[in-house]
């Protein structure tokens, strides 16, 4: 399982820009992860067919233990709403491993394609700061599993953690943002786990990958990117303390652009 010291350092500075951008600016590293990651294994010579998937299944199994520090502190101050984050769990566990068959499935043209409008909209949510109004409730344990499902499966798409989709249904639920966000960081584990085990199951029978990889997970480049971005990120959270970030989040929705339109057209 050795890799090259550049490919080493490629990795480790995505890490940190990663981790450092997601406690400045609180977004999920999947929308950086995955492009980056993609094309630094197809520079690298990795085969154009296993990339793009690779790059979503290590960009989740990153969130399985920078996910566990978040939830730590949320828990710590009390604001993880547990019981709602267990009525979601099951259908987002199941959406999760579901997402990543159907992922494997799809050509790389089509999982672009899909990322891009991810990119996209999450780029237009942060550009504008906008906030869903409070409009219901909670519903009950029927509707709960089929959102999680929804949830689950959307993120093992595209490689996030699911707070794109979690966080604007619970605050439109009346639940406070605060305790979205916590709970929304609970989560990120089963979503991460799931997709990343629905990965390596859905590339146990593929042709030999490249060195290091378990299915389509890329364990090298796991070890490498957790490591750096588990750094950075309380740094940038410090950060992010002492600045007004709303300009920051603008100008960074629109560099998010331009990686969508470049996913787009590729």
């Amino acid at each position: 399982m050795l890799i090259e010291p550049s490919l080493v350092l490629e990795l480790a500075l995505l890490g940190l820009c990663t981790g450092f951008l997601a406690g400045l600016l609180g977004i999920g590293g999947g929308m950086l992860m995955v492009p980056f990651v993609s094309l630094v294994l197809l520079h690298r010579g990795f085969p154009a067919e296993y990339g793009p998937k690779m790059a979503v299944a290590t960009s989740l199994a990153t969130i399985c233990f920078t996910s566990m520090a978040s939830v730590w502190a949320h828990h710590r101050k009390g604001a993880v709403l547990w019981p709602v984050a267990l009525q979601l769990a099951p259908g987002i566990v199941l959406g999760a491993a579901l997402g990543a068959q159907l992922a494997v499935a799809l050509p790389n043209r089509l999982l672009g394609l899909l990322f891009a409008f991810f990119i996209a909209y999450s780029a237009t949510q942060m550009f504008l700061d906008r906030k869903p109004k409070p409009g219901r409730t909670l519903p009950g344990w029927r509707g709960m599993a089929g959102v999680g499902v929804l949830i689950g499966g959307l993120s093992s798409l595209v490689g996030a953690g699911g707070a794109f989709m979690s966080v604007p249904f619970m605050t439109w639920c009346n639940v406070r943002i605060h305790q979205a966000v916590a709970t929304s960081a609970a989560l990120g584990f089963p979503v991460a786990v799931a997709g990343t085990l629905g990965y390596i199951w859905a590339g146990r029978h593929m042709p030999p990958m490249p060195p290091g990889s378990v299915g389509y997970l890329y364990v090298p480049g796991l070890v490498v990117i957790a490591c750096a971005s588990m750094s950075m990120a309380p740094l940038g959270a410090r950060v992010a303390h002492s600045l007004d970030i709303r300009p920051l989040k603008r100008v960074f929705s629109v560099a998010l652009y331009g990686l969508a339109a470049y996913f787009l057209f590729r």
